[in-house]
């Protein structure tokens, strides 16, 4: 079970994407999709890891300018939940080992929505300080510029879905930051 997100400590974002769960999913399990939406353009992400399952390592690296790619996100997955939450952190590594520099836990969920899939990213900081630096790190930005990535990127596959009218144009839904 979830707990609501803290204001003092956490950051959120959300989106309806006009496409499927299982579409929306997709892109977030499967490394080569992952790779197309996850760092804001036109810089470049790519997967070392991705070991969807309690403990398994989430490993990627990151290249601007088209320069040598540099690590990203090193962590762990805590839960993985078929079509409905993904929930990773940087304080652990792969295999539960505790990680050197521990920031943040994010929970994405994905549920119906009337126009396609609910995306809500929760980004759980250990102190008011940290929650405040990432913030003024670009939080709304960076997570905001790749969640449209995403919708951009599976809304036009969801289209070309038997049935796919529910994606027949592109989101006009906002963001909101809560």
């Amino acid at each position: 079970m979830s707990s609501p997100a803290d204001p003092a400590l956490d950051l959120t974002i959300t989106r309806v994407i006009r496409a499927p769960r299982s579409v929306v999913w997709n892109a977030w399990t499967d490394p080569a999709s992952f790779e197309e939406w996850w760092v804001p353009a036109p810089a470049v992400c790519k997967v070392t890891e991705m070991e969807l399952r309690p403990g398994g390592a989430f490993v990627t690296q990151i290249s601007e300018d088209g320069g040598e790619f540099m690590p990203h996100m090193n962590g762990c997955f805590l839960a993985i939940e078929h079509l409905e939450r993904i929930v990773f952190t940087n304080s652990l590594v792969g295999g539960w080992r505790p990680a050197q520099e521990p920031f943040m836990t994010a929970k994405i969920t994905m549920d119906e929505h009337p126009l396609g899939t609910e995306y809500v990213a929760t980004v759980l900081h250990r102190s008011a300080a940290d929650r405040t630096l990432h913030e003024e790190m670009g939080f709304s930005d960076g997570w905001g510029t790749v969640l449209r990535q995403l919708a951009e990127l599976v809304e036009p596959r969801a289209a070309r879905l038997p049935g796919g009218a529910v994606a027949a144009r592109p989101s006009e839904a906002p963001l909101r930051q809560i």
